[in-house]
């Protein structure tokens, strides 16, 4: 059996898989392109706070790290909507008691290479990889200091480099027929601060995911452990209003005064985060075939980039890792049958998470302040807690139910969009939202479609 495993890229994805690999004995190597984050300054403005789940938090328990990452977690109970009158808003996620949790990505990173190299795995930086030897089965790195060149043996290479991964790139001219789909959205973002109080003290609700709604475009906040919250501006790149209209500080100074008023009193970095962050895009990656024979994979975002609008593409990455985990032990060290079975498994799931992860981004930037959806999901809500074995709320089976795989979430959610449409015609709804002929009209169409 192969005991050399390489892994390509140390972020969150790879330095998990390092550490379930390790744990099951294989020699574990991993080479990143960048300097080791946790010796050098980290610059702002180039990553999204994430929002770790129950998918996330499964596999970080079954690799035994979760007791070592709670620290950096901050429980987010629902959406706390702002609106542009100033008024609030909370919407609960799910049923008591569930929530998600806001985790710095550079905390959580650094922490997951410090478990990783206590159990024996050695990490490489500043090592770019050029490309792959397929027929020695090797890998061409690149010293970015010294810009010498070296070949090294490989044994099974994982390539965990991230959306514009190098692995996937070198894999793509192996294969013939590979598929690749690129697409970006319309939209960027970019990276801004709420500060803290006085004493580290928090000045909006520590506990939950804070939204401002605009119908085209949102900013979001998540909290920090420091009391501050990082906070991202999605918005147009084009267009009126959008990022190339708001060309000078006092035009961003305008802009948030009439669109998001009660955050620019506790942004004092406004301008500067404005200017100085980068204005960075966002993009789904699908492509066909994963894997190579018994010795090559790709896995997280090198397999499937998303946008981060369900909060799922950390949390995808490291259902990756334990699905794969899983059939390790399954096949028993076949790395044949292994990589064919972890493909066949994940693909329809990762492509069901990007499908649905640019659906939520209607919701967030648009529908949570509009009173039909909300009526509409308290329906659901409603109907859920009488009927828990006939309808879970599709934002549960995605993000509380790691038991449901992600392809079932959307046939389920499609299915269920499609009942709550005929519900939505019902006349004088909002007085009658919970009686017993809603419901019976749900238990109707859920067994006229099966």
């Amino acid at each position: 059996m192969n005991k050399q495993i390489t892994i390509i890229g140390a972020g969150l994805v790879g330095s998990l898989l390092s550490i379930y690999l390790s744990k099951k004995g294989y020699n574990v190597k991993v080479y990143e392109r960048r300097g080791d984050m946790r010796k050098e300054a980290i610059s702002a403005g180039r990553s999204i706070n994430l929002a770790l789940s129950d998918r996330g938090i499964l596999a970080l328990e079954e690799a035994g790290v979760m007791e070592d990452i709670r620290p950096l977690c901050i429980p987010m109970h629902g959406r706390y909507i702002h609106k542009v009158d100033g008024s609030t808003a909370f919407q609960p996620y799910g049923n008591r008691g569930q929530f998600i949790n806001s985790v710095s990505r550079a905390g959580l990173n650094a922490k997951l290479m410090d478990v990783a190299e206590a159990h024996g795995v050695r990490i490489s930086f500043m090592q770019k990889c050029n490309g792959i030897n397929w027929k020695r089965n090797e890998i061409e790195l690149e010293d970015l200091l010294s810009h010498e060149k070296q070949h090294t043996p490989a044994g099974i290479i994982f390539g965990s480099d991230g959306a514009y991964s190098a692995a996937r790139l070198s894999h793509q001219f192996n294969i013939e027929r590979f598929q690749y789909n690129q697409w970006y959205i319309d939209f960027g973002y970019k990276e801004l601060t709420i500060s803290p109080g006085a004493g580290g003290k928090f000045l909006m609700e520590k506990n939950a995911l804070h939204i401002w709604p605009r119908g085209n475009y949102m900013l979001i906040a998540l909290p920090n452990i420091d009391g501050s919250f990082t906070c991202t501006l999605f918005f147009p790149f084009e267009g009126s209003p959008s990022f190339e209209s708001l060309g000078s500080i006092e035009k961003v100074k305008v802009f948030f005064r009439e669109t998001f008023a009660d955050v620019v009193p506790i942004m004092p970095g406004l301008e500067v985060d404005f200017f100085q962050n980068p204005t960075s895009s966002l993009v789904t990656i699908k492509c066909f075939p994963w894997v190579h024979e018994d010795s090559f994979a790709l896995i997280g975002d090198a397999a499937h980039a998303i946008v981060p609008f369900f909060g799922q593409g950390m949390n995808c990455g490291f259902e990756d890792c334990s699905v794969l985990n899983a059939l390790i032990d399954k096949y028993d060290g076949n790395w044949k049958n292994i990589l064919e079975q972890y493909q066949q498994l994940r693909k329809p799931d990762a492509d069901a998470i990007a499908d649905l992860a640019i659906n939520n981004f209607v919701e967030m930037r648009d529908k949570v302040g509009d009173e039909q959806f909300l009526l509409q999901k308290r329906i659901e809500a409603d109907f859920s807690n009488k009927h828990p074995d006939k309808w879970t709320p599709a934002y549960s089976q995605v993000t509380f139910s790691p038991h449901i795989r992600y392809s079932e979430a959307l046939s389920s959610s499609t299915k269920q969009e499609e009942i709550m449409k005929e519900v939505m015609k019902l006349d004088d709804l909002p007085a009658k939202w919970n009686s017993s002929e809603v419901e019976s009209m749900i238990l109707e169409l859920l067994a006229k479609r099966g």
